[in-house]
């Protein structure tokens, strides 16, 4: 009985639906049952889309529960945002800028298989995905929803190795003189939140007291965006050369 339901259920249920949110997320023409996750970011822009895939489950005969996966654009047009409303990584964050590298996640490896997608990031409650200049979002995306619906139904952990973590590049050590601990309270508590706003990071590479040059690096979104000089530039440059005069 469960086997022939399970096949009617996958038969005549639709495997995914996408569609365009109203502008004012929070109206009254959100219609759906399933109220958001409070994962999901506050608030979105209107370029938001949701995705949806009926999960049939065994344990429960006759029901079945939906994932909802969210995207947002970012300064760079080769990137999205996909918000799957849960968390991602619990801390720190994880920048993937090949398949090579993303062989240590079963998330990042299952993107990396997509023809198209050339760069994968992790950051709390998002992934981030590059696509090539020659792909098409339109044609990216719905196995972009696909590849991180069938994960996170997996059950799979986001790493192979549970010992792989984000670098604490940015935690102040005991050696740290002053210069160096302002520079990383500014990245930590100014810098690095948005810029993960825009769907990537920065890496804090070191600080060269006699150039008084700070080394840093883009990930994610930021890595290659047309406005990352802009940032870097007016934003990042000017904060820390205002609390940092060295």
């Amino acid at each position: 009985m469960a086997l022939r339901l399970h096949k009617f259920v996958r038969r005549v249920l639709p495997s995914l639906w996408c569609l365009q949110l109203p502008r004012a997320f929070g109206s009254s023409s959100w219609s759906s049952p399933n109220p958001p996750s409070r994962h999901w970011p506050r608030p979105f822009p209107s370029s938001l889309h949701c995705y949806r895939a009926p999960l049939f489950k065994f344990a429960s005969i006759g029901q079945y529960k939906s994932i909802f996966i969210q995207t947002q654009t970012t300064p760079n047009p080769l990137s999205l945002m996909f918000y799957p409303g849960k968390s991602v990584m619990e801390v720190g964050s994880a920048d993937f800028p090949n398949s090579r590298a993303g062989m240590s996640s079963p998330l990042a490896k299952a993107l990396f298989r997509i023809d198209g997608v050339s760069r994968v990031f992790f950051g709390s409650d998002f992934v981030t995905v590059t696509k090539a200049e020659d792909v098409n979002w339109d044609l990216l995306k719905p196995e972009v929803f696909a590849a991180i619906m069938d994960f996170y139904t997996s059950k799979q952990p986001l790493f192979y190795d549970a010992k792989v973590s984000s670098p604490a590049d940015t935690a102040i050590q005991e050696d740290d003189d002053e210069t160096v601990a302002m520079i990383k309270e500014l990245l930590e508590t100014r810098i690095r939140p948005a810029v993960q706003d825009d769907g990537g990071d920065i890496e804090y590479y070191g600080f060269d007291a006699e150039s008084g040059i700070v080394k840093l690096r883009m990930q994610g979104a930021c890595s290659g965006c047309p406005s990352s000089s802009v940032t870097l530039k007016s934003g990042i440059q000017n904060m820390l050369m205002h609390y940092v005069p060295e």
